[in-house]
């Protein structure tokens, strides 16, 4: 449950950006590789800390490692709202970035000791935890804008931060023993390969998921929909990734990686085309679909990572994963941004669903064992 109510609150901050992205445009004169570029700001920063920062949280129990993260994250969000300028709200975002560079690994490789052979439907129910954050926050935040300053909004967020830090100190046990499920899961996992094809995988399903989501309220602006239509569209995404996750990670269990991948990504690339040139009415019917399969694929990926860990080294492997996620998460979005800028919006968005259709060639190269 603290893995959980850990993983709601960093996804939740981490797409409640998105919300915000439109008034930081407007008020800092950015282009959209600008935006990108703020928002990689976070990104980066989460993602380039997974590896170094889960070596040193290795030292640390779980249970401190998540509320100092937490904690951290939440200041991030406090600088934000202190008004200095747009120097203030870089250092927020890459306060905020350090803090959520720890929770993916440490929380996923809690999940995955305590369940062990048995881990990927609860990595599965773990990531739809995650997408309830991503659901409700950036909702929250889109709603209260109009009604309160941007600074005032981003303030009340890093309060909230502050009290799930203080929460995961009571859910979260004392100690936690992982030595007996870690060592059973390096005898079964030394012999396989493929982690390196799994993690090009998750590094493209990240940059199509991320690229979409940076142009989606400049999209739904475009159809003439209010920050408050933005707040209902990204809900529906996120709730429809909800529900993906937690379903996805379970399919993947019954009917196999390869096929799994396969069929979220292809959906994928084509609901984003029919989301580009629907009106704004079906675009928000389509929105809990496209989340499903965008962010079911990501269950499916995370569920597989204990299977192939190199040498069974599980902590070290999620960072790894995480690492290449995160950081395809932050740089992706520029390199669309800078696309739209050179072209058109709609260009922009069509490359990510073409990102989405190279993975299905990749996914034949895992290994034939995650077929079945």
């Amino acid at each position: 449950m603290g893995a959980c109510l850990a993983h709601l609150l960093h996804d939740g901050y981490t797409d409640a950006l998105y919300a915000l992205l439109p008034v930081w445009q407007a008020q800092f004169g950015l282009s959209y590789a600008g935006v990108a570029m703020v928002r990689a700001l976070y990104y980066g920063t989460m993602g380039g800390l997974q590896v170094p920062f889960d070596r040193f949280a290795g030292r640390l129990t779980p249970r401190v490692v998540l509320a100092l993260s937490t904690l951290i994250a939440a200041a991030g969000f406090l600088v934000m709202a202190v008004p200095a300028g747009f120097a203030g709200l870089c250092v927020g975002l890459v306060l905020a970035g350090t803090g959520s560079s720890v929770q993916h690994s440490r929380a996923s490789h809690l999940v995955s000791m305590s369940y062990g052979e048995a881990s990927r439907g609860p990595l599965g129910i773990y990531n739809f935890a995650g997408d309830l954050g991503k659901a409700a926050l950036p909702a929250i935040v889109a709603l209260l804008l109009p009604i309160l300053a941007w600074r005032s909004v981003v303030g009340l967020t890093g309060l909230f931060g502050v009290a799930v830090a203080f929460g995961l100190l009571v859910l979260l046990p004392r100690r936690f023993s992982e030595a007996p499920v870690a060592e059973a899961t390096s005898r079964r996992d030394s012999g396989r390969s493929g982690f390196g094809i799994l993690l090009a995988i998750g590094v493209l399903d990240s940059a199509t998921r991320m690229g979409y989501l940076l142009f989606l309220p400049f999209l739904i602006h475009a159809r003439g929909g209010a920050s408050a239509t933005v707040g209902l569209g990204l809900a529906l995404v996120f709730a429809g990734g909800a529900f993906g996750k937690a379903s996805c990670g379970w399919l993947g269990q019954r009917v196999g990686v390869v096929g799994s991948v396969m069929v979220t990504e292809t959906a994928t690339a084509a609901l984003i085309v029919v989301s580009l040139f629907a009106p704004l009415a079906l675009m928000l019917a389509v929105l809990p679909l496209l989340g499903a399969v965008l962010n079911g694929t990501s269950s499916v990926l995370y569920g597989t990572v204990p299977e192939i860990a190199p040498k069974g080294d599980v902590g070290r492997a999620f960072a790894v994963f995480y690492t290449g996620v995160i950081s395809s998460g932050g740089i992706a979005p520029i390199v669309y941004g800078a696309i739209a800028d050179h072209s058109s919006q709609a260009v922009g968005i069509l490359a990510a669903a073409c990102t989405a259709l190279l993975i299905v060639p990749l996914a034949l190269k895992l290994p034939a064992s995650l077929s079945k």
